[in-house]
C-alpha cells in the first residue's frame, strides 16, 4: 500500500483496539515511563497546565480509553441542550434548518440537494425556511451567488406572495435589496449599499427590542426596521424572493458563520459538544505529529510537523488508533470539517513553505486513509473540498490575493496525495462539485476593496477605440502629460498582472496534477480518470446550450481553458523531450481519424457532412478503402429515421428514471447534471413549482457507441490501453489514412484533451470574450462624455454660474466613473486579454488550421470532422482581431502573415465545399427559389434562417476581404484557389445564401465605383456632422487582382455571365420591390392619427432591403466596368436582353426615388431610428455609376445601343436624370446648366465624395440624353395597340414562338426562357424563337394568296 505513508504496508486490522491481554504484550515494546511520558504528552488537555510527573496517574494502553473519556467529557447540561435543539426558547421548528421545499414557496425554483441553495426559475419566486423565531436575537447568512434582483429578509406564515409580490412587499415581511440598494416593507426607501456576487449578507432580527438589521460582509448597514409586530401568533421565518436565474446559498448555522455577530444566535445551533471533542482530538493529533519516540535514548524528541515520519512503531500506531477511533465519526460532519480540520490544514499551509505544507498534508491524509474506514475518509474529503471550494469562490479580493493563494495551496497539497486525488477525481470534483471554480479568478466589482487604487494610483484611458476598421488616435498625438499618465497606468497594470500570475500558476499546478499519467500504481492514472469526467462535462454543456442553469458559466470556462492549455502544452513538450520523433506543441493538430473511428464521442454535435449515421452509410466504402474501418451491417440497418427523433428516449434510460408524479408544490426529481449553477457549488435535483407543470425537458442521454469493426468503448469503460494503444493497437488513432504520417504526434490522451479544449472554446469561451469587451466600450463612452463636458466648460460664459456648476458636477461624475472603469479594465486585461491569453487563442487557431488542412487531404472523409473546428478557426481569428486591442495587436504574433494566408485559403476553398452540408440551408433557399415574378418575403427569411457553418464561412470570407491585411492574404493564396473562389462567387445566386455572396463582391469593388470612397454615409455627415456615433464603414480596400479574375471568368464561357447577371437582376428586382412595399406600410403607420409605433424589426428589415439594393447595383456597376461587352456587344445572344432588363430596373429605381414629394422623400424626412442608411445619396450614386459607364465611358457603338434601349423603355423620364444635378426640368439643348436649387438633392452638394471629373461626366451624360431624347421624340411613329407586346405593352411585337406561333417582344421572351421553356399562353414547349416583322409577314401572306 504505497499510499499509506512512508511506504509501510500496514494492515489496518492489526491496529484496531485489541483485548486487554494483547494490550499488555504490546506495551512492553517501550519502557513504561517513556510510554507514560509519551501518552501524557499526547493526551494532555489543551485547556489545562501539564501535571507534574509525580502527581499524575501512570498512563498505558490499558487505561488510555478511560483517560480519553475524561479528557473528552463535556458538561452534561451542554450535551442535553445539544440533544434537544428543537425545544430552544424563542424558536419553533426542526433543529436542522433548511428551506421549506414542501409548501413554503411560491413560483418555480431549483433547490440544491442540501436544501440550502436556491436558483430562481420564474419571474419572482419566493421560498422560506422550515424554522421560525418569536423571541430573542437571531442571525443567518446568505451567500450572494449572483448580483441581480433579490429581496432577502423575514416574513410571517400569514404572508401571501405571488409572481409579482415577494418578501417585503406585504405586511409583516421585511427585506433588503442590494441590487437596487433599498429596503422593503410594503413601501420602499434607500438603504445599505450595493451587493456583488460573492458577498455575504447577514440578516439579524432582535425580537426583544423589535428591530431588524442587515450586515454586508460583516459590516453593519444600520437598523433597517423598528417596532416589529410581536406577540401571540407572530413568528418570523427567514425568506427570500428572487428573479429568474438569480441564486443564493443560505447558512442557518450548519456551517460556521463567516461573520458571527456578538449577542446573536444562529437559527441552527452548532454541535458545541462535538466541537469541543473534535478540538481536543485535533490537539492530540497535532501532538503526535510534533513528538517522536527515541527508544534507544528513552526520551521524547520534539519535531517539526513537516519532518515527522510514520516509521511503523507500534506505540505510535496504537496511539493514533485510539485518536481516530473517536475522531473519525466526527470528521464526517460538515460543521466540524470546516471548523476544525479545515482550520488546521489552512494553518499548516500558512505556517511553512509549500514543500513543508505538502509534506504535513500528505502525512495527515496517509493517516486518515490508514486509520479510518474508506467511507469515513471519503465523506470527510468530500466535505473538505466543498468547504474549500466555497471559501475560494466567495472570499473577497484583497490586494495581494492572499486568501485565494492560501486556498489554492491547500488544494494543491490535497491533490498531490495520490489516493485522495484519484478518489476526488472519480467521485467528487466533477460529480458533486463545480471544480472549474478553482480555475476562475473573479473580477472585483468594488475597486476600493480589491486594493486597485493602491496598485494603480494613476488612471488613464484611450481616447478612441483602436479596433480595426475604426478611427484611432496615434500615440504620437499624445501630450507629455498624457504620455506620463499612460506609462504610470501601464506600470500599475504590470504590478497587478504579476500578482494575478501567481494565482494562475497555482491553478495550472492543479491541472498538472489532474493530468498526471505516471500515477498508475495499483489503479488507473489520474489523467484517464480526468478524461472520462472531462468528456462528460463537455457533453452536459454541449447538450444543455440554451438551458442556462445547467451550463458552466462562460466566465469560468474562459479561465479553465487558459489553464488547461498551459498544462496541456507542458505535458506535450515534456513528451517531446523524451520522444524525439514526436512533435512540439507548436505543431499540434488533431489527426483526422479521430473524427471517424468512433473512439471519441462527439455526442449529437453536427459534423460537416451532416449526421454521423448518414455519413457512415454513404461513406462506408471510403472508410473501408482509406482507413480499413468496416461498419457493422446490422448497425446500418438499425439506423432508421426513428434514431433521429430528438424527443425519443431509449427504453433502458427511461426505465431507470423514477416515475414520480409532480404533486402541487412537490419536488420533481431531475436528471442530475453536475454543472448546475448551484450557489453551494453542489448539484441541484429538486425542481419546485406551485403549478403542477415542469418547464424542463429531460435531456437526451448519451447515445450508444456505433458498432464498428474496431474496439469501441464508452468513455467510462475505456482503459489506458484503449486510449494510448499498444504494440498491435493504435488506440485513439486507429484507422490512420495514407495521407497521415506514421510517427506519433504525442500521447493520444493529450490529443483528446486538446480536442476538448477546442470544443470548450466553441461552447462559450468566444461568447464571453466578446462580452468582456463591454468594459472597454464603457470606458470609450464615458471618455467621450467627459471630453464633451470639458469642451462645454471651455465654451460656457463665466457669467452663467448655474450652468458652470452643473457642468463641473457632471465632469466630476464622469471622471470618478472613468477612474473606476479604467482600474476594472486593467483587471480584465490582466485576466482575460493579456499577451499570454492572446497567445493561447492564437495557438488554438493554428491548431484548428492544421487540423482542417490535414482533414481536407482525406477527401470525402473530411465530412466527418465536427463543425466546431471550422467555427473555432473563424471565431478565434475574429477574437484576436477585435477583442485584444488596443493593448495587444495580432500583428505582433509570430507567423502572423502565414497564419492569415492559411486561414484565407481555408475560407476560399470551403465556403463552397460540397462536402460541407449546412444545417440552415433550407430556409436560405427562400432567397433563391423565387422565379421571375418575385421573391419570398424577407421577413420569412429573417425568421426561419438559422446560422450554420456554410453561412459562417461565407460571412467570415466577407469580413476577411474588408481589411487590407486579410485581403492581401487572400491575394497571396495560390492562383488556382483564387480563381476557384471567384468562380464560386459568380455561380448563379439561386440555391444558396446570395446576400452574403453579394457583400463579398461589393467589398472587392468599394473604392473603385462612382462616389464610392466614403467611410461614413455622406448624407448623415451633412445632417449630423458632430455625431461620433454614426454608423462607420470600413475604409475602402479594393482588390484589382480579384477583379481581374472576375473579368476573365465572365468572358470565359457563353453561359457564365448571363446566368450570373440574370440572378443579380432577379434579386435586385425583389429587394427593391420589397423595400418599396415596406416603406409604404411605414408611411401609412406614420400618417395615422392615433398614437402608434413602427415595429423596430420591420424598420431593420426595410433598411436591409435598401442596403441589398444598393449593393446589387454596385455589383452591376463593377460588372459593366470590368466587362462592358456583356451588355454592349450585341453579337452575343444575351446582351440585348440583359441590357433591356438593366434599363428597366434602373428606370424603376430612378422614378421611385426622384419623384417630387413622393413616398421615398416622405419616409427619408421622418428620420426614423433604424433607417439612417436610407437616403437619396447611396442609391442614386450607384445608379449614376452604371449610367455613366454605359453612356459616357463605353465605345461609340455601345453608347448608341445603351441610349436607344434606355430611351425605348416606357418608364424612362429625363426629369429623373435632371434630378441628379438638382434640376427640376431638363435644360434647353445647347444652354448651360443653371445653378442647382440648395433645397433639392444634387450630386454637386457632395464634392467631398464626388470628384470634379465625375460631376463633369454626369453633366455630359445629361446633355447626351437630352439631345438623344429630343431626336427620338421627333423620329418616333405611333404604334397601334394590337401591335404591342401582349405581355409588357411597352414594346412592339418582334418575336414569334415555334411551333405554337404566339408572339411577344424579344425582351419578354428572352427573359422568360432563362427560367422556363413553356409558352406564356398555351404552355407548349418552345422549340425556337424567330424574328417577326408585321410588314414582312403581311407581304408574305399576300404573296401566298
Amino acid at each position: 500500500m504505497a499510499s499509506k505513508g512512508a511506504g509501510m504496508a500496514f494492515s489496518r486490522k492489526s491496529y484496531g483496539l485489541t483485548s486487554d491481554a494483547e494490550k499488555s504484550r504490546v506495551t512492553g515494546i517501550v519502557h513504561e515511563k517513556l510510554l507514560d511520558d509519551y501518552l501524557h504528552r499526547i493526551f494532555s488537555s489543551t485547556g489545562r497546565a501539564p501535571m507534574a510527573a509525580t502527581s499524575r496517574k501512570l498512563l498505558n494502553f490499558q487505561n488510555l480509553p478511560e483517560h480519553l473519556d475524561q479528557l473528552l467529557h463535556v458538561d452534561e447540561e451542554a450535551e442535553e441542550e445539544e440533544e434537544s435543539q428543537g425545544q430552544v426558547e424563542g424558536r419553533l421548528g426542526p433543529s436542522t434548518v433548511v428551506l421549506d421545499h414542501t409548501g413554503g414557496f411560491e413560483g418555480l425554483l431549483l433547490v440544491d440537494d442540501d436544501l440550502l441553495g436556491v436558483i430562481g426559475h420564474s419571474n419572482f419566486g419566493t421560498i422560506r425556511s422550515t424554522t421560525c423565531v418569536y423571541k430573542g436575537k437571531w442571525v443567518y447568512e446568505v451567500l450572494i451567488s449572483s448580483q441581480g434582483l433579490m429581496q432577502i429578509g423575514w416574513c410571517t406564515i400569514n404572508c401571501r406572495f405571488n409572481q409579482e409580490e415577494g418578501v417585503g412587499d406585504t405586511h409583516n415581511s421585511y427585506a433588503y435589496d442590494g441590487n437596487r440598494v433599498r429596503k422593503w416593507n410594503v413601501t420602499t426607501t434607500n438603504y445599505g449599499k450595493a451587493w456583488a456576487a460573492g458577498d455575504i449578507v447577514s440578516c439579524l432580527i432582535d425580537l426583544d427590542e423589535g428591530t431588524l438589521s442587515f450586515c454586508l460582509n460583516g459590516v453593519s448597514l444600520g437598523t433597517a426596521f423598528e417596532n416589529l409586530s410581536r406577540g401571540l401568533g407572530m413568528a418570523y421565518f427567514p425568506a427570500i424572493s428572487l428573479s429568474f436565474k438569480e441564486s443564493v446559498a443560505f447558512n442557518f448555522g450548519s456551517r460556521p458563520l463567516r461573520y458571527p455577530v456578538v449577542g446573536y444566535r444562529p437559527l441552527q445551533d452548532p454541535p458545541s459538544a462535538d466541537l469541543v471533542r473534535a478540538q481536543e482530538l485535533l490537539g492530540c493529533f497535532q501532538a503526535v505529529l510534533s513528538v517522536e519516540l527515541d527508544p534507544v535514548q528513552g526520551r521524547l524528541v520534539e519535531k517539526e510537523s513537516s519532518e515527522w515520519q510514520l516509521q511503523g512503531q507500534p506505540t505510535v500506531l496504537l496511539t493514533l488508533a485510539h485518536i481516530f477511533h473517536r475522531f473519525a465519526p466526527l470528521l464526517r460532519k460538515v460543521y466540524l470539517v470546516e471548523a476544525v480540520l479545515m482550520s488546521f490544514l489552512l494553518g499548516v499551509v500558512e505556517a511553512g513553505t509549500p514543500a513543508q505544507a505538502q509534506s504535513v498534508v500528505h502525512q495527515v491524509l496517509d493517516l486518515l486513509w490508514l486509520f479510518m474506514e474508506d467511507y469515513e475518509v471519503q465523506d470527510c474529503l468530500k466535505q473538505l473540498m466543498m468547504s474549500l471550494l466555497r471559501l475560494y469562490r466567495f472570499s473577497p479580493i484583497v490586494p495581494d490575493l492572499a486568501l485565494q493563494i492560501r486556498y489554492l495551496r491547500l488544494t494543491i497539497a490535497i491533490l498531490s496525495h495520490e489516493k485522495s486525488r484519484k478518489f476526488l477525481l472519480s467521485h467528487v470534483l466533477f460529480d458533486v462539485l463545480r471544480s472549474v471554480v478553482f480555475f476562475y479568478i473573479k473580477s472585483p466589482l468594488r475597486v476600493e476593496e480589491a486594493g486597485l487604487q493602491e496598485l494603480i494610483p494613476t488612471t488613464w484611458w484611450p481616447h478612441r477605440s483602436s479596433r480595426e476598421g475604426k478611427e484611432s488616435k496615434e500615440v504620437k498625438d499624445e501630450t507629455s502629460e498624457e504620455r506620463l499618465r499612460r506609462r504610470a497606468y501601464e506600470r500599475g497594470c504590470q504590478r497587478l498582472k504579476k500578482r494575478i500570475e501567481v494565482v494562475e500558476e497555482l491553478q495550472v499546478q492543479i491541472l498538472k496534477l489532474l493530468l498526471n499519467n505516471q500515477d498508475d500504481n495499483g489503479g488507473e492514472a489520474s489523467r484517464y480518470i480526468f478524461l472520462t469526467k472531462f468528456r462528460k462535462f463537455l457533453q452536459e454543456n454541449a447538450s444543455s446550450r440554451g438551458n442556462m442553469p445547467m451550463l458552466c458559466p462562460p466566465e469560468y470556462m474562459v479561465c479553465f481553458l487558459h489553464r488547461l492549455i498551459s498544462a496541456l502544452r507542458y505535458y506535450w513538450d515534456e513528451y517531446k523531450a523524451s520522444n524525439p520523433r514526436a512533435t512540439f506543441s507548436e505543431e499540434a493538430y488533431i489527426p483526422p481519424q479521430v473524427f471517424y473511428n468512433g473512439k471519441v464521442d462527439y455526442f449529437d454535435l453536427q459534423r460537416l457532412g451532416g449526421l454521423l449515421s448518414h455519413l457512415r452509410k454513404t461513406l462506408k466504402d471510403d472508410l473501408a478503402s482509406k482507413a480499413n474501418i468496416l461498419i457493422d451491417p446490422l448497425e446500418l440497418q438499425a439506423a432508421t429515421m426513428d434514431d433521429l427523433d430528438e424527443d425519443e428516449e431509449p427504453a433502458p434510460a427511461a426505465a431507470q428514471r423514477p416515475m414520480q408524479a409532480l404533486a402541487m408544490g412537490g419536488a420533481l426529481p431531475l436528471p442530475r447534471p453536475s454543472w448546475l449553477s448551484s450557489p453551494t457549488l453542489g448539484r441541484a435535483n429538486r425542481f419546485l413549482s406551485t403549478a403542477a407543470v415542469s418547464l424542463m425537458t429531460p435531456r437526451r442521454p448519451l447515445s450508444t457507441s456505433e458498432k464498428v469493426k474496431v474496439r469501441t468503448l464508452s468513455a467510462e469503460q475505456r482503459t489506458r490501453e484503449d486510449i494510448e494503444g499498444s504494440q498491435w493497437n493504435e488506440g485513439l488513432l486507429v484507422g490512420r489514412p495514407p495521407e497521415e504520417p506514421e510517427q506519433p504526434l504525442t500521447e493520444n490522451s493529450l490529443l483528446e484533451v486538446l480536442d476538448g479544449a477546442i470544443m470548450m472554446y466553441n461552447l462559450s469561451v468566444h461568447q464571453q470574450l466578446g462580452k468582456m469587451v463591454g468594459v472597454s466600450d464603457d470606458v470609450n463612452e464615458y471618455a467621450m462624455a467627459l471630453r464633451d463636458t470639458e469642451d462645454k466648460l471651455r465654451r460656457c460664459p463665466k457669467r452663467r454660474k448655474d450652468i458652470l456648476a452643473e457642468l463641473t458636477k457632471s465632469q466630476k461624475v464622469f471622471s470618478e466613473k472613468l477612474d473606476h472603469l479604467s482600474r476594472r479594465l486593467a483587471w480584465v486585461h490582466a485576466t482575460v486579454y493579456s499577451q499570454e491569453k492572446m497567445q493561447d487563442i492564437y495557438w488554438l487557431l493554428r491548431v484548428c488550421l492544421r487540423t482542417i488542412e490535414h482533414g481536407d487531404r482525406t477527401g470525402p472523409l473530411f465530412a466527418f470532422m465536427p463543425e466546431f473546428y471550422l467555427s473555432v478557426a473563424i471565431n478565434s481569428y475574429s477574437a484576436l482581431k477585435n477583442y485584444f486591442g488596443p493593448v495587444h495587436s495580432m500583428e505582433e504574433l509570430p507567423g502572423y502573415e502565414e497564419t492569415l494566408t492559411r486561414l484565407a485559403a481555408i475560407l476560399a476553398k470551403h465556403f463552397a465545399d460540397t462536402r460541407i452540408v449546412g444545417t440552415g440551408e433550407v430556409p436560405d433557399r427562400g432567397l433563391g427559389e423565387m422565379g421571375t415574378d418575385g421573391m419570398a418575403p424577407l421577413a420569412i427569411f429573417c425568421a426561419q434562417c438559422q446560422p450554420d457553418i456554410r453561412d459562417s464561412l461565407m460571412q467570415a470570407l466577407a469580413s476577411y476581404v474588408c481589411y487590407p491585411n486579410s485581403l492581401r492574404a487572400v491575394e497571396r493564396i495560390p492562383e488556382e484557389q483564387r480563381i476557384a473562389m471567384v468562380r464560386s462567387l459568380l455561380a448563379p445566386y439561386e440555391q444558396r445564401p446570395w446576400a452574403q455572396t453579394n457583400w463579398i463582391l461589393v467589398r472587392l469593388w468599394r473604392g473603385c465605383g462612382f462616389g464610392y470612397r466614403y467611410t461614413r454615409l455622406p448624407h448623415l455627415l451633412k445632417t449630423k456632422p458632430e455625431d461620433a456615433n454614426l454608423p462607420s464603414l470600413q475604409k475602402p480596400c479594393p482588390s484589382t487582382l480579384l477583379q481581374q479574375h472576375m473579368a476573365d471568368l465572365l468572358r470565359e464561357g457563353p453561359d457564365v455571365a448571363p446566368s450570373f447577371l440574370n440572378s443579380v437582376l432577379n434579386q435586385l428586382n425583389w429587394a427593391f420591390s420589397e423595400f418599396i412595399g415596406m416603406i409604404q406600410e411605414i408611411q401609412q403607420a406614420a400618417e395615422r392619427l392615433e398614437r402608434n409605433f413602427v415595429d423596430s424589426r420591420q424598420l431593420k428589415v426595410c433598411a436591409t432591403c435598401f442596403d441589398l439594393s444598393v449593393s446589387l447595383l454596385r455589383v452591376l456597376e463593377m460588372t459593366i466596368t470590368l466587362v462592358p461587352e456583356i451588355f454592349l456587344d450585341w453579337a452575343q445572344p444575351t446582351s440585348e436582353m440583359l441590357l433591356r432588363r438593366l434599363a428597366q430596373l434602373l428606370n424603376q429605381v430612378l422614378n421611385r426615388v426622384t419623384a417630387e414629394r413622393n413616398l421615398f422623400d416622405r419616409v427619408v424626412t421622418l428620420r426614423l431610428p433604424g433607417l439612417e442608411s436610407v437616403d437619396h445619396y447611396p442609391i442614386l450614386v450607384a445608379v449614376t455609376g452604371i449610367l455613366v459607364r454605359l453612356l459616357v465611358h463605353g465605345p461609340a457603338s455601345g453608347t448608341e445601343r445603351a441610349t436607344s434601349v434606355l430611351l425605348a423603355d416606357p418608364c424612362f423620364q429625363l426629369r429623373s436624370i435632371c434630378y441628379l444635378l438638382g434640376q427640376p426640368e431638363p435644360p434647353t439643348p445647347g444652354t448651360a446648366l443653371p445653378a442647382p436649387d440648395q433645397k433639392r438633392f444634387s450630386l454637386q452638394s457632395y464634392t467631398d465624395y464626388i470628384s470634379v471629373e465625375e460631376l463633369a461626366q454626369v453633366e455630359q451624360m445629361l446633355a447626351h440624353l437630352t439631345s438623344a431624347s429630343a431626336q427620338a421624340a421627333a423620329a418616333s411613329l405611333p404604334t397601334s395597340e394590337e401591335d404591342l407586346c401582349p405581355i409588357c405593352y411597352a414594346h412592339p411585337i418582334s418575336a414569334v414562338f415555334q411551333p405554337c406561333g404566339h408572339k411577344s417582344c424579344k425582351a419578354c421572351i428572352n427573359q422568360h426562357l432563362m427560367n422556363n421553356k413553356d409558352c406564356f399562353f398555351c404552355k407548349a414547349t418552345i422549340v425556337s424563337v424567330e424574328d417577326w416583322d408585321k410588314a414582312a409577314s403581311a407581304s408574305a401572306t399576300s404573296s401566298a394568296a
